[in-house]
């Protein structure tokens, strides 16, 4: 798949990233991711994105990542392209990317590199280090001290035609605006909040129609007919499970940090597609909320 392809793919339809599969002894699960890819196919996502922010990329060492990648490109070959997150310093985020390429991946998610603020020149030899390394499309996530300017994002997709996707994990609109006039259709542009369905009319009037849907990794049904409903205009159908189930998942992701991936892998173990444990430094729902989530799922039928 070219990036322009991937580009396309991009932009057709519901993004989701994977859960990562863990034994009891907290190692990566092949068997289950595997199943796990296929359970979740079926139900149209247009790209998954393996070992990404909720597939613990934070959590897993160079040898695990490459096992992640290879089980997610084999499974899902010739049916949903997979992106495989990539991040750390540039050296590092590089052979991350150049291994997800050999692995046969169709693309990079450029993960915020550090956790220290970064020069505009810094970001972008950063990004352009990356893209020169692959061949396959990279989408960067504009995310925590990541925060790239409209015109440093110009001056890369100029340098590098394989750069194909902006994704939003900051919620500055009017930042966000102009990126998308300084850019125009040049890039694929994603919602990436979390819980993004709550943001999904705002940007999509931004020009951002699409989002990635950490969700469907428990309610593949709903998140579906959430993104349906969404696409066509369907405002009763959204603001219904907006109401009924988005903000009570919000006000209970909220309660600690790091929830947003934890109560995800909550939420798949009590539809009973567990993926295991998530790994330190992340922790566990506890069980009083484990049962609130349970009953939230529990308003929404069968997945």
């Amino acid at each position: 798949m070219s990036p322009q392809e991937l580009k396309q793919a991009l932009q057709a339809g519901l993004l989701s990233f994977p859960l990562t599969d863990f034994d009891g002894d907290g190692q990566f699960e092949p068997r289950g991711y595997a199943a796990r890819l296929e359970w979740l196919m079926p139900y149209g996502a247009t790209v998954l994105f393996a070992a990404g922010g909720t597939g613990e990329f934070f959590s897993l060492e160079p040898g695990e990542f490459s096992q992640v990648i290879r089980v997610a490109a084999d499974t899902c070959r010739g049916r949903v392209p997979i992106v495989a997150g990539a991040g750390g310093g540039t050296s590092l985020a590089v052979k991350y990317a150049q291994e997800a390429e050999r692995a046969g991946a169709q693309g990079i998610l450029l993960l915020p590199p550090y956790l220290t603020e970064s020069t505009q020149e810094g970001l972008l030899k950063h990004v352009e280090a990356i893209c020169r390394a692959v061949k396959i499309g990279v989408i960067v996530y504009n995310r925590g001290t990541t925060r790239y300017a409209p015109d440093t994002l110009l001056k890369l997709v100029d340098r590098c035609p394989n750069l194909i996707g902006f994704k939003d994990g900051i919620g500055d609109i009017e930042a966000f605006v102009n990126v998308r006039h300084k850019l125009g259709d040049r890039v694929a542009y994603l919602g990436g909040l979390p819980t993004a369905e709550v943001f999904a009319g705002a940007y999509k009037a931004m020009g951002c129609p699409v989002y990635s849907s950490a969700v469907f990794n428990f309610i593949p049904r709903t998140a579906i007919e959430f993104y349906n409903a969404h696409a066509a205009g369907d405002h009763a159908t959204t603001q219904r499970l907006i109401q009924d189930f988005f903000l009570p998942l919000v006000e209970l992701r909220n309660r600690g940090p790091g929830y947003a991936v934890s109560m995800v892998k909550a939420g798949a173990t009590i539809v009973g597609h567990s993926a295991g444990p998530v790994r330190p430094p992340l922790s566990e729902l506890t069980a009083p909320e484990v049962e609130q989530l349970r009953a939230l799922i529990g308003r929404l039928g069968p997945q």
